[in-house]
């Protein structure tokens, strides 16, 4: 197993990214392709024990996340991400990670490894925690302005990832909607709804957002803007919600012995919302794994989003979706 990670992206580059890829290689049977200034690098992993799993391959030039990502990536040919694609579309690498620009990853996903043939759009998904189990909610930033096709499409991807990463038998199929009735909502998920009704898939029907962290359906369709606002709402607000617990238990004798005393269960209900845990979003639609990360991940995230990349090729997540495509329409109707 082959992972390119572009150790030059995110705010904690490349220091953790370094750590991350080496906590990945002492526990699993991968080989790391770190992207990156050859001469940076080799600093950093200078500080760490040496291993031949790790191996540097030199990228001079970075997308700065100011950058216009398909400008830069067309002006240029050195970057860290752009490289990193290459490798997966040469077949060099099994699997691409990064938290750098989200923007530059998409386009060097688009414009390097290229969309698997038939589909229209690509999509970020995520786990969103819930009180259950975690549910897969996507889009989540690739597109702001989709169409009912493409949200049909996002349901097929995020159906197969749920049924081979999370092991959903069937996985049920929600459309995220301001109302669970057939005609609530807006043009784009009324049709959607006539669309995902019609198809073969194990479609429960609209979903209302207060209910998503019930986890009532294993995937929950919507276009980038509202996933990514959706997303961000949730940090923000698990955040807050910490914060006021810990102001809380602060302000008395009395509450500080109760907040010992739920200091493991809140521990446990912390490491659900954390993101590190997943580690990243794979991004679906792409002729090849690549994992996005939070521009914040430590070591811990990037280990496991390099876990998540390698579980997703195993699982074949790619190929299961470039085989519905060869079997079924963009409808989901058999040929």
């Amino acid at each position: 197993m082959r992972i390119a990670l572009d150790a030059m992206g995110g705010d904690n580059a490349p220091e953790e990214i370094v750590k991350g890829a080496v906590e990945a290689v002492k526990v699993n049977n991968y080989d790391i392709l770190l992207v990156g200034k050859r001469e940076v690098l080799e600093a950093e992993l200078g500080k760490h024990q040496k291993t031949e799993r790790i191996t540097i391959i030199h990228a001079p030039e970075v997308v700065e996340m100011s950058e216009a990502p398909a400008l830069a990536l067309r002006r240029k040919k050195g970057t860290s991400i752009g490289i990193a694609s290459e490798l997966v579309k040469k077949g060099e690498a099994d699997a691409l990670v990064s938290a750098g620009s989200t923007g530059a990853q998409l386009a060097a996903a688009l414009l390097i490894i290229g969309r698997i043939k038939g589909i229209q759009r690509p999509g970020i998904i995520t786990l969103f925690p819930g009180l259950n189990k975690p549910t897969v909610l996507l889009d989540v930033g690739a597109n702001t302005d989709v169409s009912p096709e493409n949200l049909f499409q996002f349901a097929v991807m995020g159906g197969i990832y749920a049924e081979k990463i999370l092991a959903r038998q069937n996985p049920t199929i929600g459309l995220l909607n301001n109302g669970t009735e057939e005609n609530k909502g807006n043009d784009l998920t009324k049709a959607s709804y006539k669309l995902f009704r019609e198809s073969n898939l194990n479609f429960i029907g609209n979903i209302e957002a207060r209910d998503l962290p019930k986890g009532v359906a294993d995937v929950l369709v919507c276009d980038g803007f509202v996933g990514n606002m959706i997303l961000k709402m949730a940090e923000g607000l698990g955040n807050t919600i910490f914060q006021l617990l810990k102001k809380e238990v602060e302000s008395s004798f009395k509450a500080k012995i109760g907040g010992l005393l739920l200091k493991p269960g809140l521990k446990n209900i912390k490491a659900m919302m954390d993101y590190t845990e997943y580690g990243g979003a794979p991004l679906l639609g792409v002729k090849g794994i690549s994992i996005i990360c939070h521009g914040s991940s430590n070591a811990y995230a990037i280990a496991n989003a390099i876990k998540m990349a390698a579980l997703c090729v195993e699982q074949e997540v790619v190929g299961q979706i470039e085989k519905w495509i060869q079997v079924n329409d963009s409808r989901g109707e058999s040929n």
